[in-house]
């Protein structure tokens, strides 16, 4: 790997121990105090907590192996990896926030045995709340630094983790005021936000790994740089695919029909280098396509021969 790879994993690395500590302390207080204050909302965010420290070791996993480079049973590298535990995190989200959900139904059928909550609960919740969106904060920024969807995903994860403390926090507060019923209408909440954070992250990362191509953005500017190029006279058939957080780019580029075959040679691994360069792409295969450079308006170049890839 190069240096700025070598950075990206470290920083990556660091951040999820940041997590995973957090995460420790968060989920044993808040279990141990849901259960001595008798509060489900608060036993159910510390059961979330609890599978954010899950998800954690599942990005420390596929980190781990998506730096390895190819092989030969994976000639483009690991990179997929990556989407691989995206979508083992969205997974574990949604299955989290199903049973948060099928937990508080049930305590709605007997709505006279909710007890009364502890202060101690609400007091936690504030602190977790706190805590759980200085980690977002601090994720998200590590993430957006190296570029890793997947880090992007389980910074969200934080934020999904302070916004559910939140909800909480509300319904604890709204069980000392009286109202038992709404310490399990805070859990309900909180297992519909998890659930459907859940199907997203899965469904993206289902869509990456079943070749979704790049964004429209990024492809007009692959197009872009590819057109640029010295001795390109056309581009078509241009697709690309998610590998990671990186792109796979197959294109036709069509270059002048006089020239030798190590000229337009020379003009594909050119024009490959430069969009390997500008943009976060893993590999380009080129197809040659000879024209007529009239056709075009465009004088033909004819590249030194000796520039091979």
């Amino acid at each position: 790997m190069d240096d700025d790879e070598v950075s990206r994993h470290k920083a990556a690395r660091r951040s999820t121990f940041v997590s995973v500590w957090v995460n420790v302390l968060l989920a044993t207080t808040q279990i141990v105090i849901g259960i001595f204050a008798r509060s489900q909302a608060l036993l159910s965010d510390g059961i979330h907590s609890l599978s954010d420290l899950v998800s954690d070791f599942v990005v420390l996993f596929a980190g781990q192996h998506s730096k390895k480079g190819p092989d030969d049973d994976h000639p483009y590298g690991h990179q997929r990896f990556e989407n691989a535990a995206s979508l083992v995190l969205g997974l574990l989200l949604l299955g989290v926030g199903i049973g948060m959900l099928w937990t508080s139904v049930v305590k709605f059928r007997n709505p006279s045995a909710i007890p009364a909550v502890h202060v101690a609960a609400l007091w936690v919740a504030i602190v977790a709340l706190a805590a759980k969106e200085l980690l977002f904060h601090y994720m998200l920024a590590i993430a957006k630094r190296v570029k890793s969807s997947m880090l992007i995903a389980n910074a969200w994860h934080a934020r999904s983790d302070a916004a559910s403390s939140l909800v909480v926090a509300i319904g604890i507060v709204g069980n000392l005021m009286g109202y038992p019923l709404l310490d399990p209408v805070a859990a309900l909440i909180v297992g519909f936000m998890v659930s459907r954070m859940g199907w997203g992250f899965a469904w993206n990362a289902m869509n990456d790994l079943m070749d979704r191509a790049a964004e429209e953005e990024e492809v007009a500017a692959i197009r872009q740089t590819l057109r640029e190029s010295e001795g390109v006279l056309g581009v078509h058939d241009l697709r690309t695919r998610k590998m990671g957080d990186s792109i796979v780019v197959d294109v036709h580029l069509e270059v002048n029909d006089q020239i030798s075959l190590v000229e337009g040679h020379d003009i594909a691994a050119a024009a490959r280098k430069n969009v390997i360069d500008r943009h976060p792409v893993l590999d380009v295969m080129t197809h040659i396509d000879p024209v007529g450079a009239t056709a075009f308006g465009r004088k033909p170049v004819a590249i030194p021969v000796g520039q091979h890839a």
